[in-house]
C-alpha cells in the first residue's frame, strides 16, 4: 500500500470530525445499530496470483466522533487469512442521502497459507467503497481495498481487492421490529 487509501481514511474522518463533530465534543460517542457485512471479492497484485476472497465484519454499536470501530476476518481460496481491527468512516454520518462513500484503516494479523507472501505477519487494510442503503437499513457497497505492511518490513508487496458486499443491521431497532420485540 502506497498509503493512498490510508490518507483518504485520515483526510475525511478528520474533516468530517473538524466541521461537524468538535463544535459539540470531537470525539464524543453516538450510539449506532450495530452491523454485520459479508463480503465477497477477487484479490489482484502484479506480483501473486489471483484468488477469491470472503470477509465478514462487524461494525460497531458505537462511535466516536466520526471513527466507528470495525471488526473483520477474511478467507481466501489459495489459504491465506486476515483479522483486523480499526476504523470506518462514512458519508452516511454527514449526508442524509441513500448514496454513501465510505472509508476505512483496519491494521491486522496476516497468516500466508498458500497466499500472497506480504512479508510479514502485521498487514494494514485500507479501503474505499460507494454504497446505497435501502430503506431497512441494509447497505450494498462496491469496495476497493489495498493491504501491505506499510514498509514494516524489507519488502512491502501489496495485495489489492475489489469486492461487493452486503450489509444488515446486527441487533438494532430494524431487526428487533421485524421480530415484534
Amino acid at each position: 500500500m502506497n498509503g493512498t487509501l490510508g490518507l483518504i481514511w485520515w483526510l475525511t474522518s478528520v474533516t468530517d470530525m473538524t466541521l461537524n463533530d468538535c463544535p459539540n465534543g470531537c470525539l464524543d460517542t453516538e450510539r449506532q445499530d450495530p452491523q454485520i457485512f459479508y463480503q465477497l471479492g477477487q484479490l489482484q497484485s502484479d506480483e501473486f496470483q489471483s484468488a477469491n476472497e470472503f470477509y465478514v465484519g462487524y461494525d460497531s454499536h458505537r462511535r466516536r466522533g466520526p471513527f466507528r470501530p470495525t471488526y473483520g476476518l477474511s478467507l481466501t481460496s489459495d489459504g491465506a487469512a486476515w483479522f483486523g481491527i480499526g476504523g470506518k468512516w462514512s458519508s452516511q454520518y454527514v449526508y442524509d442521502t441513500p448514496l454513501f462513500i465510505e472509508t476505512s484503516l483496519m491494521p491486522g494479523f496476516y497468516r500466508q497459507g498458500d497466499g500472497a507472501d506480504l512479508d510479514g505477519v502485521l498487514q494494514f487494510r485500507a479501503g474505499l467503497g460507494i454504497g446505497y442503503t435501502f430503506d431497512n437499513g441494509s447497505n450494498l457497497t462496491i469496495t476497493y481495498d489495498s493491504m501491505s505492511n506499510a514498509d514494516f518490513f524489507d519488502d512491502s508487496p501489496s495485495r489489492e481487492t475489489i469486492a461487493i458486499r452486503w450489509t444488515t443491521n446486527w441487533e438494532g431497532e430494524s431487526l428487533r421490529s421485524r421480530l415484534g420485540w
